[in-house]
């Protein structure tokens, strides 16, 4: 079954062709780096990691990821001033918040991620091709802005399906050096005021990058002329990425075949921002959240739909979260038996169940699999209930396949390591418990063996009644939280 992907250009569902055998190329706009990081930011992270691992795993493709970080902006220039900081030490102490936050919830760095500053010829060059062909323009002025010319481009509005005519003059300059108030600015010339290094030498005088300019030419510096996705939030398509599309295909290139947009995270039906006061900041989260939780609720919900957040949304992430880890430790010694055992009859091999391929291949319908997971835990706890050990091994093995695929392995070694002090100290627990518990299973192991079968008992009872279930197999004594 083809991978079917939402296109916002075609306004319909796809199937995915990219333009090389074997291989799928994605850019993602990073973050703006003015601020320090809310849940909210890292939405669109976890949603195209999914996607990038599933291209992997699901297609076999060797997928080039490309994330860039905006490291020049107006707010950054404007909040750097009010707090006393050159404005290159202020976006790189976010830059890094950001890093860490995409880090603790198990965002795997991307190919490359390349900062705004450090490709300023590569924006030169892209201006300086549009103003050769006819779509862009140095303000009369004396500015030094120039201005993309949208009327000059038939196209323009193709990606969000918006006419010319009712678009709102863009903001991002002042309207007096263009021709037409929706142009949008390539180029911003040096004005008074601001850090003289926050300006760079160009044919146009000296300036800084326009936002939409910098991703077109950070995309063809690591992705070429043509590329299969790019992403952002629901957000970005209008203006930033109509302009983005108008800009480089006016120069000649193909751009991106796909367009995908990840919804929001909502508060009260509105989206999560610092403007409205309605933010979580990623460190304050994960003083009371397990980061392997927090990324398993940004992914739970589809990515093109908006994700909403009330008081009790974390909990239940923790919850599922902790069924599945449950059932993985709760089977584990059947699975370590089965592999144990004589050729031909050891644990089989992981596989990813077509119930979770079908619900992958529909434009990742998340949701949808995230069901196959949680039935198919259900049926190995049944499964271990009963003693039915080759299923329980063969639920196992469904399950494994699935939550690495999904980045959301229990097991995996980062989320024990941990970042925040609820992931370290949850770990500390866990080890502690089940040291506790080990220590009463050789008890009463040690009893049954003597014939002490009231001792053995009496230890059964005494976990039974703190929460522990034990049950007897052919392999030994295995034990559960709550069943």
């Amino acid at each position: 079954m083809p991978l079917r992907l939402y296109d916002t250009e075609a306004a319909a569902v796809r199937d995915f062709e990219p333009l090389r055998p074997g291989a799928a190329s994605i850019y993602l706009c990073g973050a703006t780096v003015q601020a320090p990081p809310h849940i909210g930011h890292l939405r669109s992270g976890v949603a195209f990691d999914v996607l990038a691992r599933w291209l992997e795993v699901g297609h076999g493709l060797e997928v080039t990821f490309v994330r860039n970080v905006t490291d020049i902006d107006d707010k950054i220039l404007t909040k750097a001033a009010d707090a006393g900081r050159p404005w290159w030490a202020w976006a790189y102490t976010h830059e890094q918040a950001f890093t860490a936050a995409y880090d603790a919830v198990g965002v795997r760095r991307p190919t490359y991620e390349p900062r705004a500053t450090g490709h300023v010829p590569e924006m030169v060059e892209l201006v300086e091709l549009l103003v050769e062909r006819g779509h862009a323009y140095a303000a009369a002025d004396g500015s030094g802005d120039v201005y993309f010319d949208v009327r000059s481009f038939a196209e323009y509005g193709a990606l969000t399906h918006v006419r010319i005519d009712d678009v709102a003059p863009a903001e991002d300059a002042d309207p007096r050096g263009k021709r037409d108030p929706r142009d949008f600015a390539l180029w911003k010339g040096s004005k008074p005021g601001e850090p003289a290094t926050a300006s760079w030498p160009t044919p146009f005088g000296r300036g800084r990058p326009g936002w939409h300019l910098e991703c077109s030419a950070m995309a063809r510096r690591y992705l070429g002329d043509a590329f299969d996705v790019h992403g952002g939030g629901l957000d970005l398509r209008f203006p930033h990425h109509e302009n983005e599309q108008a800009q480089s295909r006016a120069a000649g290139l193909g751009f991106a075949s796909y367009w995908l947009h990840n919804g929001w995270v909502t508060q009260g039906g509105e989206k999560m921002s610092k403007s409205l006061g309605n933010s979580l900041l990623v460190t304050e989260v994960l003083r009371s959240t397990t980061p392997l939780a927090l990324r398993y609720y940004l992914g739970s919900a589809h990515y093109r739909s908006n994700l909403e957040h009330s008081a009790t949304s974390l909990t239940e992430a923790e919850s599922a979260v902790g069924r599945v880890e449950t059932f993985l430790r709760r089977v584990q010694p059947v699975v370590d038996a089965y592999a144990s055992r004589p050729a031909g009859s050891g644990a089989p091999a992981l596989r990813l169940p077509p119930a979770f391929r079908a619900a992958m291949d529909d434009d990742l319908n998340v949701p949808g699999a995230l069901a196959v997971l949680h039935d198919t835990v259900r049926a190995g706890n049944v499964a271990l209930d009963n003693d039915r050990e080759q299923f329980a091994v063969a639920a196992a093995n469904d399950v494994t396949a699935i939550v690495r695929a999904l980045g959301i392995d229990p097991l995996d070694p980062h989320w024990s390591g941990g970042t925040g002090a609820a992931s370290s100290a949850q770990a500390a627990q866990e080890k502690a418990l089940a040291a506790l518990v080990q220590a009463q299973l050789d008890a009463r192991a040690q009893a049954r063996a003597r014939r002490d079968f009231a001792a053995a008992d009496a230890v059964r009872d005494t976990l039974a009644a703190a929460g522990v279930r034990v049950q007897d197999s052919s392999d030994g004594a295995r034990w559960s939280l709550g069943g």
